[in-house]
């Protein structure tokens, strides 16, 4: 399945795009996304959390990913 990834501030700097089309078999919902992204890309390991939106909507981990489906990568932002 391809999906493709939009990627904002640390997670950005972590892939080094902002946006990427990866290409992921054993991958079915945003759950699965994470650990496989924690697994191609060890920092993310560092953030406290990590938010995903699939096509523009904030999604939990048990939601269904589909081919072509666009995922962003929110990662947690500080104030000041």
């Amino acid at each position: 399945m391809t999906i493709k990834l939009v990627a904002y501030g640390i997670a950005k700097d972590i892939i080094g795009k902002h946006q990427v089309e990866i290409q992921v078999e054993a991958v079915n919902n945003i759950g699965e996304l994470k650990e496989w992204l924690c697994q191609k890309y060890p920092d993310f390991q560092k953030l406290r959390s990590l938010s995903l939106a699939v096509n523009e909507e904030y999604q939990e981990d048990v939601f269904a990913l589909t081919a072509k489906d666009e995922v962003v990568i929110i990662p947690p932002v500080s104030g000041g």
